[in-house]
């Protein structure tokens, strides 16, 4: 029998959220489900920032400045970003932080922030999301991992008990609402020039030596992230849940 798979990877008709739109990962991903026929809303702090990119992208792109980590106010904007386009679809967790401090270093605020906008904002943005989701039997949810999800590097102990935390989230989230239609999971991006990696990619050593440990040779382009967000979001990976897909040049298997 033949299958028409032209409409697989269209996201026509579907709402999208990315949370971390103001710039990096998230700004790539928002505009890549753009492309693809997404309405998105941009979620971030930094107000000028997500202004730019909402009027550059045009009608179907809208933001809402909020800061992630109060937690007892993502129910109150969810509400704010629900009446822009309709309830979103489509949730991309890509805020993030990284305070990049050995572990005897490592303060109580920066370790609660960390976890709070990391882990917790993840969570709990699904969670005020799903509602709708399950009324409609469809729904994506795609958490920002990372490399640290499974390695330890230097000064990452914080983040990366954050981003493991992560990988383990999106099994139980997935196992939670996949029975709804809505499939969860991750995206562990290898070594991107973002505001989070200024410090890897302004030491040309150590962008090499990065660069040098992955399979393809190269570190990765923000385009690279084009179509493993599509993908996750789309209804081609509609068998797919739960999973943890690293973009990273085959940097994990060396």
């Amino acid at each position: 029998m033949k299958m028409n798979t032209s409409k697989l990877f269209s996201l026509e008709g579907k709402v999208a959220c990315v949370t971390g739109a103001s710039n990096g990962l998230g700004q790539q991903t928002a505009s890549a489900l753009l492309e693809n026929g997404a309405k998105v809303v941009g979620v971030a702090r930094n107000d000028g920032l997500l202004r730019s990119w909402s009027e550059e992208a045009g009608a179907n792109a809208s933001f809402v400045t909020f800061d992630l980590t109060y937690r007892e106010k993502i129910k109150e904007i969810v509400e704010e970003i629900s009446e822009l386009f309709g309830p979103p679809d489509i949730l991309i967790n890509a805020a993030g932080v990284n305070t990049r401090e050995h572990a005897n270093d490592i303060t109580h605020d920066n370790w609660d922030k960390t976890i709070e906008l990391n882990l917790a904002a993840p969570f709990f943005m699904a969670q005020a999301l799903v509602p709708n989701m399950i009324k409609n039997g469809w729904g994506r949810i795609v958490n920002i991992a990372s490399l640290q999800s499974r390695r330890a590097f230097p000064s990452g102990l914080s983040y990366g008990a954050s981003k493991g935390g992560v990988e383990q989230m999106t099994r139980a989230m997935a196992e939670a609402w996949s029975c709804d239609g809505i499939t969860v999971n991750a995206l562990a991006p290898g070594f991107f020039p973002t505001e989070l990696t200024k410090a890897v990619f302004n030491d040309p050593t150590l962008s090499k030596k990065n660069a040098d440990q992955t399979c393809i040779g190269r570190n990765g382009k923000l385009d690279d992230l084009n179509g493993p967000i599509v993908f996750l979001c789309s209804d081609a990976s509609a068998y797919v849940t739960g999973q943890m897909l690293f973009v990273d040049g085959g940097f994990t298997v060396k």
